[in-house]
């Protein structure tokens, strides 16, 4: 079903979202723009997904670029928080969507496996936001929104490091939310399953899928654009009054505060 957006929901704005080159990070941007922000494109390696979703994000009539970086390192960052400025003046949304979802019996998780998580998933809110609040704060006003999961909120056996991570954007989205305000909410969606490449492999099993749906009250898995549509009413004035929330995305199946 298509839900469009007002074109001027976020007119005159400039959105950094991190892991876009695809996934909810992609659906995330492309809505961004749909509303009128010119959007940074952050990706890691795969230069060619990240110019496909600049490209159709230009197609809807905004500025769009392509930002190579790690954001679990400070000065990578820095230097993309550095580039909005340069080529937009201005930074107003940040989506902290950046994520791998890999684990292993707490016995058998290698020190690699756990800091590649933490880190990726983690330190990168800790990063992208630290570089961009002091441009953020120059605006009448801004919106951070983290990409978090169920998993940081009722714990996942065999990925303790991903729940730690994602539970950590919970705690993060909270401590800034009083900390950043009034200039900038900070707000969290919390996914389910979601139809995405990283948890396809999952998938594999048809039997499988479709248990999962079936533990799903509404009984179906979550598009990409389930959760950008979410990520932009936390982005835009209509949740003006919202700072601190956590988001559930999941359809029914984890019913939490």
């Amino acid at each position: 079903m298509s839900i469009p957006l007002p074109s001027n929901l976020f007119a005159g704005k400039t959105a950094i979202v991190t892991g876009a080159s695809r996934g909810v990070g992609r659906a995330t941007a492309l809505r961004l723009a749909e509303g009128g922000s010119n959007v940074v494109v952050n990706y890691l390696s795969n230069i060619g997904e990240a110019a496909e979703t600049v490209r159709r994000c230009q197609e809807k009539g905004v500025r769009a670029i392509a930002v190579q970086g790690d954001v679990s390192e400070f000065a990578a960052a820095h230097e993309i928080a550095k580039q909005t400025v340069a080529e937009f003046g201005q930074i107003d949304l940040l989506v902290c969507n950046a994520g791998v979802w890999e684990g292993a019996a707490i016995e058998d998780m290698t020190e690699e496996v756990w800091n590649k998580v933490i880190n990726t998933n983690l330190k990168s809110a800790w990063a992208m936001t630290k570089a961009c609040v002091p441009a953020m704060k120059r605006r009448e006003s801004a919106a951070i929104v983290m990409v978090s999961s169920t998993s940081g909120q009722r714990g996942e056996a065999n990925y303790s490091n991903y729940s730690a991570s994602k539970g950590g954007m919970i705690s993060f989205t909270k401590a800034l939310a009083t900390e950043l305000c009034p200039k900038i909410r900070v707000n969290s969606v919390a996914p389910g399953w979601i139809e995405t490449a990283m948890v396809r492999p999952a998938f594999d099993d048809p039997e499988y899928y479709q248990s999962v749906v079936r533990s799903i009250p509404l009984q179906r898995v979550a598009t990409t654009d389930d959760v950008a549509l979410a990520i932009c009413f936390l982005l835009s004035d209509w949740s003006r009054h919202t700072t601190g929330e956590i988001m559930n995305i999941n359809g029914g199946s984890v019913l939490c505060g």
